[in-house]
């Protein structure tokens, strides 16, 4: 399936610099930073810099470089957010929305990281 970005969505602007935000981690390929609306004591968006819409898109489109970097940072962010399980953190979570079933707000591929508290279940049973 061909994906059309739209250049004007606000991951886009924050990318360009036009508007700001509070970095966690910049790399190449990547940007991670704390959500303006946190859902939880830690709540960062971790973004590729290049033009994907969502993770299908991005995983099937984007370079060698580009997924291991993006992979990479996210792993580099729960280390530094004290989240990771096996390094004295309870745990976390990560999210990725796609399309309107999936209540995709942003149409640029982002991952969602929450921890720092129980976070319950996911989604209850659909009726």
């Amino acid at each position: 399936m061909s994906y059309v970005y739209d250049d004007t969505n606000i991951f886009a602007r924050i990318l360009r610099g036009e508007i700001p935000n509070k970095t966690v981690l910049e790399t190449d390929h990547t940007l991670a930073f704390h959500d303006i609306a946190p859902q939880a004591p830690v709540h960062v968006l971790v973004v590729p810099k290049g033009k994907y819409v969502n993770f299908d898109h991005f995983s099937g489109e984007a370079s060698d470089e580009e997924i291991a970097d993006f992979a990479r940072t996210a792993a580099e962010v729960c280390r530094m957010t004290g989240v990771r399980p096996g390094a004295g953190g309870q745990g976390y979570r990560t999210i990725s929305n796609a399309g309107t079933h999936g209540v995709q707000e942003v149409p640029h591929y982002h991952m969602h990281i929450l921890g720092g508290r129980g976070l319950g279940r996911m989604l209850s049973r659909a009726e």
